[in-house]
């Protein structure tokens, strides 16, 4: 048993890191770290809001991924105009990708309740490989010309919304990068390839006090098969979140659960578990997911609670 379980181990991690296109992180709790993925959403919180995330991918798989996010988004005075800034680490086995990058978007009015934005997203993704872990002797010509490295990307984005719906439709990472410099590697392949995200939700009212919030993340990305998000959550008394979701792309599915507290006004946390559908099952403990949200509120500017 020993190696075939070693065998689907390696399946599971190269499948995301060495030998194909590196895709950019996927969350269970994306509906509350859009900006992550659409530079059109900075700003439309209609406050100076903070997100912190954390996920463990595969726990007790040596080499699983391991992701960290840290972003802050705000409107201007005016409330036309948006900025964000968010950083990303994503740990895959022996590889590290760092992303920091700058949003901008622009509001339009579309109706009396609803808006468009359109944002852009500037930066820098950064890469290095964990030489050591992987040729210890420093004998193997498979990692020469793979460099670490820094390099410049831009994104772009739309985002419209209403107070109970929203749709979004991005491509945060534009241009296609090689690390390996076009390097003949058969064994490593680091590439950042374009990636195009799909989004949407709806708040329906099922009485005074519960709230249900279904919605959906598709994401295509050049090399890699389609990737499809379904969640539902359902809201309590305007604190509790309760709610679960399901993953599925041709190599793998997943369940999830989600809940989230609206401790204070200002700060908010939440929880999430994923489960893999797949023979992973046997030799994981499962995704954890932590996010974290703070937001510094002005009376005046917030006319209407924020779902999304």
């Amino acid at each position: 048993m020993k190696p075939i379980k070693h065998y689907i181990v390696a399946l599971a991690v190269l499948s995301c890191t060495v030998g194909v296109a590196q895709q950019l992180p996927q969350f269970t709790q994306y509906m509350y770290n859009t900006i992550s993925i659409n530079p059109a959403y900075a700003g439309s919180r209609e406050t100076l809001s903070i997100v912190g995330l954390h996920r463990s991918q595969w726990v007790g798989i040596d080499g699983g991924p391991v992701t960290q996010t840290l972003s802050v988004n705000t409107p201007l005075r005016n409330e036309k105009i948006g900025l964000g800034l968010s950083f990303i680490n994503d740990k895959l086995g022996d590889e590290r990708f760092s992303y920091l990058y700058a949003d901008f978007s622009y509001t339009i009015q579309t109706g009396d309740n609803t808006k468009l934005a359109f944002g852009i997203k500037g930066g820098f993704t950064g890469y290095s490989l964990d030489r050591g872990a992987i040729d210890p002797d420093g004998q193997d010509p498979n990692i020469y010309g793979v460099e670490d490295r820094w390099s410049p990307n831009v994104g772009a984005g739309i985002y419209w919304h209403s107070q109970m719906w929203y749709l979004g439709l991005s491509a945060p990472r534009i241009l296609n990068t090689d690390y390996t410099k076009g390097k003949n590697n058969q064994d490593i392949a680091a590439l950042e390839r374009v990636s195009y995200y799909f989004t949407g939700g709806y708040v329906f009212t099922l009485s005074q006090n519960t709230k249900l919030k279904p919605a959906f993340l598709v994401k295509a990305t050049n090399g890699a098969p389609l990737s499809f998000d379904l969640t539902a959550n359902f809201l309590f008394y305007e604190k509790l979140w309760l709610g679960g979701g399901y993953r599925i792309n041709e190599n793998t599915s997943a369940l999830a659960g989600i809940v989230d507290f609206q401790i204070s006004k200002e700060f908010r946390i939440g929880y999430a578990y994923e489960y893999p559908l797949s023979d992973l099952n046997s030799y994981t403990g499962g995704t954890h997911e932590i996010l974290v949200m703070f937001e510094l509120f002005k009376p005046k500017r917030i006319k209407s609670p924020r779902y999304f």
